[in-house]
């Protein structure tokens, strides 16, 4: 029998509950579902590059061979093959990783979670890219910081912008590979001065690594994490180079850290899910990979190419972009005057999505910036496109 409340609940939320707020990239993709919209919006990874049967076979051999293992309960740090399979592919002549560094994660959003629950108290200051990652701002702003924003340029993070702004700071975070949302990288001179600027100042140096193996020319750039592997948390994922629906990462820090980080990952889920990690290890350990990230190298190279080009024809001469060597996306800087955000709801009547970019900075957004993805969209559509958003930027000159 359904009890009648006269006096309906008043839910008490937190502060921390207050303040989240909604992705809002999420946002946009919800209005980007529609089949008519040409979406350079979402960051995601293209589903032809899914290695589905592949994935098929692996389910069925372990549950077939050991199933009732993968579906019983797993060590929070992880399975262990896979965290061996992983900690001897960050290895290098110089540099041993060793599997008790790696601690398995679901997805890298949440080891931003983690990282943030751990080293983050309110009022820290944490140091980011201007402008970074929009998921990480997220997951650290839920532990309210002050955030201290590192200066860039065309080449990225500049690390002699750091010392200035790094008095007290927790962490610096940053995303050297094809950045999002800038497809930029660092050079291995700039890498070599961040790690020992980092270094010098005992400042953690957070390396969020997805789009690395990403690089059209086949040359992925050396990791910081070997170059200072006391003083780098690395973050890897699985999402860019197999599927993101299993929401399988992993973070490899100094062994004090990777322990607080386990003792909050038992409080959050217990373990990650160990069919899907013992399936993932299935697929990767007789060099899949190897074989196929060629395959999506090439695919998103030609899509980034096609709007290169597209955008080279069509953007006016006002209009500034960045021209990425790997990864998934292309930054867009408009005139001054132009708002990326009323030129979205312009491009969104005319059937084209793309983020506008004030979301992307921790401090003084620049409204005026835009990202575009070209990873899911074919060259003819790209084209289209481009065509229509650089007629709508015409016409706001």
């Amino acid at each position: 029998m359904k009890i009648e409340n006269p006096n309906p609940i008043q839910w008490q939320f937190s502060e921390r509950a207050q303040q989240l707020q909604s992705s809002f990239i999420r946002e946009i993709l919800k209005i980007t579902q529609r089949p008519e919209i040409i979406s350079f919006a979402g960051g995601l990874p293209s589903p032809a590059t899914f290695p589905v049967e592949r994935m098929k076979q692996a389910y069925d051999r372990v549950l077939t061979e050991t199933g009732k293992v993968a579906l019983q309960y797993g060590p929070t740090d992880g399975y262990g093959p896979l965290k061996e399979w992983i900690a001897n592919s960050l290895s290098t002549e110089g540099t041993k990783i060793l599997p008790e560094q790696i601690l398995m994660v679901s997805g890298s959003q949440q080891a931003l979670d983690l990282i943030g629950k751990v080293l983050i108290d309110e009022g820290s200051r944490v140091l980011v890219e201007t402008p970074s990652y929009l998921g990480a701002l997220q997951a650290f702003s839920v532990y309210r910081p002050e955030f201290g924003s590192v200066a860039t340029d065309d080449h990225g993070l500049v690390p002699s912008s750091i010392e200035p702004v790094a008095k007290g700071a927790r962490l610096l975070y940053s995303l050297p590979n094809f950045q999002n949302p800038t497809g930029r990288s660092l050079s291995l001179e700039r890498r070599r001065e961040l790690v020992e600027t980092c270094a010098r100042l005992g400042l953690p140096l957070i390396e969020d690594d997805p789009y690395g193996a990403l690089s059209y020319k086949g040359e992925p750039m050396p990791k910081m994490v070997a170059m200072n592997p006391d003083g780098v948390i690395y973050m890897g994922s699985f999402s860019k180079v197999l599927t993101p629906g299993i929401r399988l990462g992993y973070v490899c820090a100094p062994l004090p850290l990777v322990r607080r980080l386990e003792l909050a990952k038992q409080a959050a889920d217990l373990h990650t899910a160990q069919l899907t990690q013992m399936v993932v290890h299935d697929v990767v350990k007789d060099g899949f990979l190897d074989r196929h990230i060629p395959t999506i190298r090439t695919l998103y190279g030609n899509q980034c190419q096609a709007m290169l080009d597209a955008m080279d024809q069509h953007f006016p001469k006002q209009v500034t972009w960045t021209r990425p060597e790997g990864g998934m996306f292309i930054w867009v800087t408009l005139p001054k005057h132009i708002d990326a955000m009323k030129l979205l709801d312009q491009a969104i009547a005319a059937r084209v999505a793309f983020v506008p970019g004030a979301p992307f900075y921790a401090t003084d957004p620049e409204t005026n910036t835009l990202r575009l993805s070209f990873v899911t969209v074919p060259p003819e559509r790209i084209r289209e496109g481009i065509a229509i958003l650089g007629q709508l930027i015409a016409a706001a000159l």
